[in-house]
Order: C-alpha cells, then sequence, then structure tokens
C-alpha cells in the first residue's frame, strides 16, 4: 500500500465518523464513547505488539512522554470535545469545520517540521479556510454555533499530537504509534471520567444495537486501523498534504447526513465542498508528480 493510498483509505474512515458521532447522541456518553473505543483499540494492535515483542518499545524513556502527549491531545481531549459538539451542530457542519485544522497543521509544520507548503499547497488550503469561514459566518450566534466553536476550538490539538508523532524516531513502526496512541489517552480520560463522576455528572449509556455499532466503529476502524494508514501516510509524505488531502472527507460525511436525514445540505455548503474537494485533489496530484 502506498502512502498516497493510506491517506484515502484514512480519508473513507474518517468521513464516517460525524455520522457515527451523531447516532451516538442520547444512547452513550461523549467521554464514555472514546474511552472504550480507545480500549477497543488497543485490542486491536495487542496482537502485533506481542507478536513483534513491542511492549518494552511503547515505555521507553526516550518517547513515552511524546506518547503520552500524542493520547492526550490526539485523541482523548479533540475525540470527546468533537462528540461533544455533535449534541449542537450537523454532521455536515462539524465535517466542514474540522478542516480548520489545516491552518494549525500548516503552522505547525513550518515552525516544528520545517516543512515549508507549496503553491499549490497554499491554493488548496486557501479554499478550504473559506469554506469554514463561510460555515462560521453563516451560524454566527445561532444553536448550531455552540458546536462550531467548540469544533473549530479543538482542532489544533490534532495536529499538536501529528506534529510530535513526525518528531518520533523513524525506526519506530506506525502501528507501535497507533497503540501508543491509544493506550496513552487513557490517563487523560480516567482523569476526565473522575472529574465527573466526582461532579456527580449523569453518564449516558442505552446497550443496544446502534450503540454496539458505534463502539465497533469507533474502536476498530476509527482508532484502529484508521491509525495505522494515517501514520503510514504523515510518516512518509509532508504532514501538510496529507492533512490537506484528508480533510476533504466532508464531502462523504455530507453526502451520508443528508441521505439518512440529519441534515438538507444548503447551496452555501455544498458550493464549500465542492472547492475543498477540487483543493484536496490538486494536492494529490502534486503528491503524486512527487513520487509518492
Amino acid at each position: 500500500m502506498s502512502p498516497l493510498t493510506a491517506a484515502w483509505i484514512c480519508w473513507a474512515i474518517v468521513g464516517l465518523s460525524p455520522i457515527a458521532g451523531k447516532y451516538a447522541v442520547g444512547i452513550i456518553s461523549p467521554v464514555l464513547l472514546v474511552f472504550l473505543g480507545t480500549l477497543i483499540g488497543v485490542l486491536y494492535f495487542t496482537p502485533w505488539v506481542t507478536k513483534n515483542h513491542q511492549w518494552k518499545n511503547l515505555f521507553h524513556a526516550k518517547t513515552c512522554w511524546k506518547f503520552l502527549f500524542i493520547g492526550t491531545f490526539g485523541t482523548a481531549l479533540p475525540f470527546t470535545i468533537s462528540l461533544i459538539a455533535l449534541h449542537y451542530t450537523t454532521p455536515g457542519n462539524a465535517a466542514i469545520l474540522q478542516q480548520s485544522e489545516l491552518i494549525y497543521s500548516l503552522l505547525f509544520a513550518a515552525i516544528f517540521l520545517k516543512e515549508f507548503p507549496s503553491r499549490a499547497q497554499l491554493t488548496g488550503s486557501l479554499l478550504i479556510l473559506t469554506g469554514v469561514l463561510i460555515i462560521l459566518l453563516k451560524e454566527h450566534y445561532t444553536p448550531r454555533w455552540t458546536g462550531d466553536l467548540l469544533i473549530v476550538g479543538s482542532t489544533w490539538m490534532l495536529q499538536a499530537g501529528s506534529t510530535v508523532a513526525k518528531k518520533l524516531p523513524k525506526e519506530l513502526d506506525y502501528r507501535l504509534i497507533g497503540m501508543a496512541r491509544n493506550l496513552f489517552a487513557l490517563p487523560a480520560l480516567l482523569i476526565i471520567v473522575t472529574v465527573l463522576i466526582y461532579l456527580h455528572e449523569p453518564f449516558t449509556w442505552q446497550p443496544v444495537l446502534k450503540m454496539f455499532l458505534v463502539l465497533g466503529y469507533t474502536g476498530f476502524l476509527k482508532y484502529g486501523l484508521a491509525m495505522v494508514v494515517w501514520y503510514k501516510a504523515i510518516r512518509a509524505l509532508d504532514l501538510g498534504k496529507v492533512t490537506a488531502i484528508y480533510l476533504s472527507y466532508p464531502v462523504l460525511s455530507l453526502l451520508l447526513s443528508a441521505l439518512l436525514g440529519f441534515e438538507t445540505p444548503t447551496h452555501i455548503q455544498l458550493l464549500g465542498l465542492v472547492v475543498t474537494l477540487i483543493g484536496a485533489y490538486y494536492i494529490s496530484l502534486t503528491v503524486k508528480k512527487e513520487g509518492h
């Protein structure tokens, strides 16, 4: 599998995320879904880690603190916040606004990784940012705006985690990094759960088929397979380029959201999605030309 193919597989899995998150509303609390999904993610990677005798590498002094940062800011906090946001906004809006992550991708990649964007990358990125601003201005002071701001305000965490992952030793297997991201997310999630219990916050838990399907998607696909292909892609390609490609996933999210009756796409959303897809495809072509 090429790094570019891996990036597009990640695109497809992540495109389902807002839909799964919307189905989770009212049947399982966001922090519980992330916590249980992370445990499943740990089980997903355990056979490979055990077979290849990699457990000691998970707790190596040189990398364990980086793993803790990646788990906390790459999974525990942003995924919990994004699920909370879906109590207010729609899957389509959430998917589109997730593209604000690209701002931080370009910034962090330039500052910490010395990966400077090409002209094509900047062009595609500007198109994506335009779509984000259109949605934010359209939903200004509406009930959806709360969820929209939660999404935009948390996307920097994902890119911070990915930036640290790029600084990990090259010899580390991407499956080990996927395991570490799940395993080291647990301390932060346990703290969040403990605080909520102390504050007597109620937890939603309805053991119905829909909940188990959402949990299965979250653990095996989003926290399992998606992490494998994501780290395979970003460790071989520029972080900003991979981010720009997979952040076109709102095309899939909005289409599924409309088909499932969660929302009726507006002309503004559709226009923004078309422009976003063109930008991501353009960047994808530049990656191909570079031989990846």
